[in-house]
C-alpha cells in the first residue's frame, strides 16, 4: 500500500506538471471504485483551475476553485502524468485532462477512490479525526509522550494509529522500531523518555529519507512520472523474515500485530 512517502512523492511530481493548469475534462473509464464517482463530477470540474495540491495523511487533495478533489491510492493505485495521446493502460479508471497533459488514476484492485467535496477539510469525515502530520512541529515529544502514556497496546500498533500520528505505516514503523532497538510488541506505555524521544526523531528521519528516495516500491508503486521508489534498497528488517540481521547476523523473525506482519530482530529489539 502506498504510504506517506509514496503519496508525498506523487504530490510533488503532480505539482511540477499540472500546478496552476486548468482542468479541461474529467473522464471516467470505470466509476465503481471503493466508492462510486458522482455522475455530476465531470460537469462541476470542467474548466476549473487547479490552485494547489496538498497531502493529508495518505490523502491527496487537489484544490480547485470551488472545492477539492480527494484521491486515495488504496492498496495498489497510482497517479501518473501522461501525454494526451498515450494509449490507456489496463486499470486506468480516471483521467484528468489539463492544457498540456493528462493525469491517469490506475488501480488494479479498485480499493482507492476519488471524491469531490466543497466544505472545510476539518469537517470531512475522513480527515477530521486524523492525528498530527509526523513531519510538523505538532508531532513533538510532549504530544507523543502524552498520546502513548495510557496505551498498553503494542507500540507498533499505536504509532500506526492515524489518530495518534498519520503516515507511520507498516514499512516505516517497522524500520523505525528496528533503528531504535524497540520490540514492536512492547507496550507503548512502557517506553521511557529516551525511547520516546529517539522513536519520535527516528520516525521523522525515516520518512524524510524515504521521501528523498522517492518512496518504496515493493510491488507496483510508481510515482507521477511513472518511476519506482528506491527506499526499498535500504530496508533493514521489513520483509526480511528468515534473513540475517545486518547488525548482529541473528535471523529476522516476524509476528502478527493487529493483522499485520511485523518483522524484527530478536537480539537487537528487546521487549
Amino acid at each position: 500500500m502506498p504510504e506517506l512517502p509514496e503519496v508525498e512523492t506523487t504530490k510533488n511530481g503532480l505539482l511540477t506538471h499540472i500546478g496552476n493548469q486548468t482542468l479541461k475534462a474529467l473522464v471516467k473509464h470505470r466509476a465503481d471504485l471503493r466508492w462510486p464517482i458522482e455522475p455530476n463530477n465531470p460537469d462541476i470540474l470542467k474548466n476549473q483551475k487547479l490552485l494547489n495540491i496538498d497531502r493529508r495523511s495518505k490523502y491527496l487533495l487537489l484544490r480547485f476553485e470551488t472545492g477539492t478533489l480527494m484521491f486515495h491510492l488504496g492498496m495498489s493505485g497510482s497517479l501518473r502524468v501522461c501525454q494526451k495521446g498515450d494509449e490507456l493502460k489496463k486499470h486506468d479508471h480516471i483521467e484528468l485532462i489539463f492544457n498540456d497533459c493528462c493525469v491517469r488514476y490506475n488501480d488494479p484492485r479498485r480499493f482507492g477512490f476519488c471524491l469531490w467535496y466543497q466544505h472545510n477539510d476539518q469537517d470531512h469525515k475522513l480527515l477530521k479525526s486524523l492525528g498530527p502530520e509526523p513531519l510538523t512541529r505538532a508531532f513533538n515529544f510532549k504530544y507523543f509522550k502524552q498520546a502513548i502514556s495510557k496505551r498498553s497496546a503494542p507500540i507498533k500498533n499505536v504509532i500506526m494509529d492515524s489518530k495518534v500520528v498519520v503516515g507511520a505505516g507498516n514499512i516505516y514503523a517497522t524500520e523505525s522500531l528496528f533503528v531504535c532497538g524497540i520490540h514492536p510488541a512492547k507496550p507503548a506505555n512502557e517506553l521511557n523518555d529516551d525511547q520516546i524521544k529517539q522513536l519520535l526523531e527516528t520516525i521523522k528521519k525515516t520518512l524524510k529519507k524515504a521521501i528523498k528516495q522517492g518512496g518504496t516500491t515493493l510491488k507496483d508503486f510508481i510515482n507521477a512520472d511513472g518511476k519506482p521508489g528506491y527506499f526499498q534498497q535500504t530496508l533493514q528488517v521489513y520483509g526480511k523474515k528468515g534473513k540475517p540481521c545486518k547488525t548482529c547476523k541473528t535471523q529476522i523473525e516476524s509476528i502478527v500485530l493487529a493483522g499485520r506482519a511485523s518483522s524484527f530482530c530478536p537480539s537487537c529489539q528487546l521487549i
